[in-house]
């Protein structure tokens, strides 16, 4: 693993979507910090970039109602336990579903495995809601992917919420996330 201060000083092999969030988090003059590794797909494979890292990585799901037409990015604690039918309460809706790969990576820019708050910055119609569970607002700084998963960024959850979501173009609703 190899940690930087703000991007990677290197440049091979970095996606467009990647380059794309480094160039939006400069721009808008986000600190953030950076630790290359290998790929991590799940959040038992995250475990030890949590620990490098100093921060707690979130879990990110992209979700939609049945009709394809409500997309939500749910951020949660990564030990939290999820269950459609208490968040699809919570915000009102029709039961939601995970959305497929195609609307991943058509609205937010990402594949399976990379699923990132930052994913935001490419959907421009802003037809995604983050949902952020009120668990995640005791942390300081919070981890996420930068549109791949072979690397995670270190930042505060104020600069996401007070910066990176409105930059963007969107909206963010807190909730309390019931598990039983």
């Amino acid at each position: 693993m190899e940690r930087f201060t703000g991007r990677p000083t290197y440049n091979e092999e970095i996606s467009e979507a990647e380059k794309e969030t480094y160039d939006f988090l400069d721009r808008h003059d986000i600190a953030y910090e950076t630790l290359c590794h290998e790929a991590a797909f799940t959040m038992e494979e995250c475990a030890e970039v949590e620990k490098v890292l100093g921060a707690p990585i979130c879990k990110n799901l992209f979700l939609c109602n049945r009709q394809q037409t409500q997309f939500y990015l749910l951020m949660l604690p990564g030990e939290k336990v999820f269950k459609t039918k208490f968040l699809s309460a919570e915000l009102g809706c029709a039961r939601l579903s995970f959305a497929g790969e195609e609307l991943m990576t058509e609205l937010l820019h990402i594949h399976p495995g990379a699923v990132s708050p930052m994913g935001l910055i490419h959907d421009k119609q802003a037809k995604v809601l983050l949902v952020v569970d009120e668990e995640l607002l005791t942390s300081e700084h919070f981890g996420c992917h930068p549109c791949v998963n072979t690397a995670s960024l270190k930042l505060s959850l104020k600069d996401l919420l007070n910066k990176v979501v409105p930059a963007s173009g969107h909206e963010y609703r807190v909730i309390h996330l019931r598990t039983e």
